[in-house]
C-alpha cells in the first residue's frame, strides 16, 4: 500500500509539471492537467482536506459568494463569476496535501523558471521578427500576436503584457531566489565545469529581466525592484540597495523634477521616464484611468457595503455610469469590496494572511531553532535550513509582490496566471502544515 501512494504521488507530480510547464503555452492544456492532479488529490486526501479548519473557512466563503450572487444586482454576471473562484478554493483546499516537503517547492520553482525562458524567447521574437501563431493554434489557446499587444509592448503566448508582467514577476523573482541558492551552496566552479544549474539561473534572471521592461509595465518595473531589493536585504548587500535608489531616484528626477530635469531626460532613456509620465500614451481618457476606476468601485460600496453588487457586476455598473466598458476596476481588493461587500473581502483576506502568518511564523521557527546547530565556521558551507528558509523567503517575497500587483491590476480573469497565483499560496501553506516533515531538504 506505501509503495502504491509513492507511484500515486509521483505521477502526481509529473502530471504536476507537465501542467505547470503547458500553462503559460495553452491554458486549455494546462489546467486540464492540473485538474487531473486536483481530481487525483481529493480521492486521495478526501478525510484529510474537509477536517482541516482552514478549508471550513474556504467553504463557508464558497456559500458567501453563492448568497451574494442570490441577491446580486445583475445574477447571471455573478454566477458566472464563481467559475473565477471555486477552481482556486479547491486547488488551495488540496493543494497544500501536495506540496509537503520543501523539495516540492523547490521543483516548483524551477519549473517555473525554466517555462519563463521559452516564453521569454517568443516574446523576444514576437516583438523584433513579427512571429505570431498560426489561427488554427488560437482555437486551443495558443495565441501570440504579432508586436505584442498593446503594440509594441511583449505579450508573448500570454496575449496581454499586463498578463505577461505577471508571469515575468513570480519566474524572475523565483529566478533569484534558486540562483542564490545554488551559489552558495555550490562553488562557480564545480570539477573544473562551469555550474550548469547557475548558469541556466543566470539565463533566466536576464531574459526574465529584459522581458519586463519590454511589457512596458509601471507595475511590473517597480515590483521587479522591490523583489530585488528583498534579497538584497536578505543577503546584507547593502550596496544593492543603495545602487537601485540611486537609480530610481534619477528616473523620478527626469520624470518630474523641473530642476536641471532638461539634463537628466538626455541621461534617463525616455522609455523609462516618459511611460511613468504617461507621455507615451497620452490619448487616454478619463474613464480609462486606475482612479477613476477606483472611485466608482468605492462607492458601490458605500451603497451596498454589506452584500455587495454581485460578483462581475463592476462591469455593467461602469459601463452604465461611465458609457465605457471595463472588465474590473484594476484593484483586487475594491472589486471584492465593491462585488461581495466587507464581510467577504474581510473573510478572504483573512483567509491568506492566516497561510501567509504561518509561513513567517515558520521562517522565525527554522531560523531560531536551528540557529547555530548547523553553522559550520566554513562561511562558504550552505545548511539545508538555510536552503530551506531561503525557498520559503523566495515564495513569500513572490506571493506577496503578487498581492501588491492585485492593488493596481486583477489578475483573477486570466486562468493561467491566477492558476500561477494559487499554486504559489498553496506550496506555502502546504509547509505549514507538515512543518516535522519538511526539514530534510537535498535538491
Amino acid at each position: 500500500m506505501n509503495q502504491l501512494n509513492k507511484n500515486k504521488a509521483h505521477w502526481l507530480g509529473n502530471t504536476l509539471k507537465f501542467g505547470v510547464f503547458l500553462l503559460p503555452f495553452s491554458a486549455d492544456f494546462g489546467a486540464t492537467a492540473l485538474g487531473v492532479v486536483l481530481l487525483g488529490l481529493w480521492q486521495q486526501k478526501f478525510k484529510q482536506i474537509i477536517s482541516n479548519p482552514i478549508n471550513w473557512g474556504w467553504g463557508l466563503l464558497f456559500l458567501w459568494l453563492i448568497l451574494t450572487s442570490l441577491v446580486a444586482v445583475y445574477p447571471l454576471y455573478s454566477w458566472e463569476g464563481l467559475g473565477n473562484f471555486l477552481p482556486s478554493f479547491l486547488m488551495i483546499a488540496s493543494f497544500p496535501f501536495f506540496f509537503n516537503r520543501f523539495r516540492r517547492l523547490y521543483q516548483l520553482a524551477w519549473w517555473l523558471v525554466l517555462t519563463s525562458i521559452p516564453v521569454c524567447f517568443l516574446g523576444f521574437m514576437q516583438l523584433f521578427a513579427g512571429w505570431e501563431t498560426p489561427l488554427f493554434l488560437h482555437r486551443i489557446g495558443i495565441k501570440m500576436i504579432a508586436y505584442g499587444h498593446p503594440d509594441s509592448r511583449m505579450s508573448s503566448l500570454l496575449m496581454y503584457a499586463n498578463t505577461l508582467a505577471f508571469f515575468l514577476v513570480v519566474a524572475f523573482t523565483l529566478s533569484i531566489g534558486l540562483w542564490i541558492l545554488h551559489y552558495r551552496r555550490d562553488s562557480i566552479i564545480k570539477q573544473d565545469r562551469i555550474n550548469g544549474q547557475l548558469l541556466i539561473l543566470t539565463v533566466a534572471i536576464f531574459f526574465n529581466g529584459i522581458g519586463l521592461i519590454l511589457t512596458n509595465s509601471r507595475s511590473a518595473w517597480g515590483l521587479a525592484v522591490l523583489g530585488l531589493m528583498a534579497f538584497a536585504v536578505y543577503l546584507r548587500w547593502y550596496w544593492i540597495i543603495i545602487s537601485v535608489l540611486l537609480v530610481i531616484f534619477l528616473v523620478v528626477w527626469a520624470a518630474w523634477i523641473p530642476v536641471y530635469q532638461d539634463i537628466m531626460r538626455q541621461i534617463v532613456p525616455s522609455y523609462f521616464w516618459a511611460r511613468l509620465t504617461d507621455e507615451l500614451y497620452d490619448d487616454r481618457y478619463v474613464t480609462a484611468l486606475r482612479t477613476t476606476q477606483w472611485g466608482v468601485a468605492w462607492e458601490m460600496m458605500l451603497q451596498r457595503p454589506l452584500w455587495g453588487w454581485g460578483l462581475r457586476n463592476f462591469t455593467p455598473i461602469y459601463q452604465e455610469k461611465m458609457n465605457v466598458w471595463m472588465g474590473h476596476p484594476h484593484n483586487l481588493f475594491l472589486m471584492l469590496l465593491a462585488e461581495i461587500g466587507i464581510i467577504g473581502t474581510l473573510l478572504f483576506s483573512s483567509l491568506v494572511g492566516t497561510i501567509l502568518g504561518k509561513a513567517v511564523t515558520l521562517m522565525t521557527r527554522i531560523n531560531q531553532e536551528f540557529k547555530g546547530l548547523e553553522k559550520d565556521k566554513n562561511k562558504n558551507n550552505f545548511s539545508e535550513n538555510e536552503a530551506n528558509f531561503l525557498l520559503l523567503f523566495s515564495y513569500l517575497v513572490a506571493f506577496s509582490l503578487c498581492i501588491i500587483f492585485n492593488l493596481l491590476d486583477v489578475s483573477i480573469f486570466d486562468l493561467r496566471v491566477n492558476l500561477i497565483g494559487w499554486l504559489l499560496l498553496s506550496a506555502i501553506a502546504g509547509i505549514t502544515y507538515s512543518y516535522k516533515e519538511t526539514l530534510n531538504f537535498r535538491p
